[in-house]
């Protein structure tokens, strides 16, 4: 079993070179057709300016998209023209958050970037990533931002709570979880029943062994630290290069105002994170 293909996120910026290495590295080990997505922003013009707007401005705006996206697309093409896995460019009118979201659902895996915490108006001012975890349907990989690795996944970290949302991230990452050397399930705070004895850590391994993973559980009971930092501090003590989990159990908003394991996570990632929802 493999990812079969793979949608990276193409555009202008910094982060776009690091995210295509990543995204051909992964594609390559897994033998996957890459895709290369890049959305090309349609002229934004205020309503109220409509009318003081010139045809010349209009057209002006679009051939600047179009420029950008043959940039753009000369750049994917020769960053993979010596990619050991099939290749693929496409261009779409819209905004990123609209064109990622219908390609993606044709793709085993879609790959982001987290954005410039500097540049974010608060905390937890993840536009394009939430937008494709909420609504793709499909598992998206989030990297932090600056990252320089070139294969993660040698050494996972799954975060297990025996919900529908972990149970679909870890099936549906499941071709990572089996190329992987190590891969540790982690149960935080894990709920007891009185007179039943099970280990949901456990027996997540125990499925995963059965599938080839190479994975051992692990949990830990503390009142000193939320859910989303102890699983990051674990992380880190394992030298993880990537995390598996859920995604927002509880609404988003209710996760950005009270707090929430995934925008914990998000915001303080220092490792690439697949997430389903």
């Amino acid at each position: 079993m493999a990812l079969k293909d793979i949608v990276v996120h193409v555009d202008l910026n910094a982060e776009s070179e690091r995210r295509l290495k990543a995204a051909l590295a992964l594609a390559e080990a897994q033998g996957a057709h890459l895709i290369g997505v890049y959305a090309i922003p349609r002229p934004y013009i205020p309503t109220y300016a409509e009318a003081q707007i010139s045809v010349e401005v209009i057209e002006a705006q679009h051939a600047a998209a179009k420029e950008a996206a043959e940039r753009a697309e000369a750049q994917f093409k020769e960053a993979t023209a010596n990619a050991g896995v099939s290749v693929e460019w496409r261009a779409q009118d819209g905004d990123a958050g609209r064109v990622l979201g219908f390609h993606c659902r044709y793709a085993d895996l879609t790959v982001v970037s987290q954005p410039d915490p500097d540049q974010s108006l608060f905390d937890g001012d993840r536009d394009l990533p939430d937008r494709l975890i909420l609504t793709a349907g499909r598992p998206v990989m989030v990297l932090p931002f600056g990252y320089k690795g070139d294969l993660a996944g040698k050494r996972i970290l799954v975060a297990w709570d025996e919900s529908p949302l972990a149970s679909r991230a870890v099936h549906e990452a499941m071709p990572l979880l089996q190329a992987a050397d190590q891969v540790k399930v982690m149960v935080v705070n894990p709920s007891t029943v009185p007179g039943e004895k099970r280990d949901p850590g456990a027996d997540i391994a125990a499925h995963l062994a059965r599938h080839g993973v190479t994975v051992e559980a692990d949990h830990v009971t503390t009142t000193d630290m939320d859910a989303g930092n102890m699983l990051l501090s674990r992380a880190a003590d394992m030298s993880a290069d990537m995390m598996v989990m859920g995604a927002y159990g509880h609404a988003r908003w209710s996760e950005l105002l009270l707090g929430g394991v995934t925008n914990v996570v998000l915001s303080s990632q220092t490792v690439p994170v697949v997430m389903s929802h």
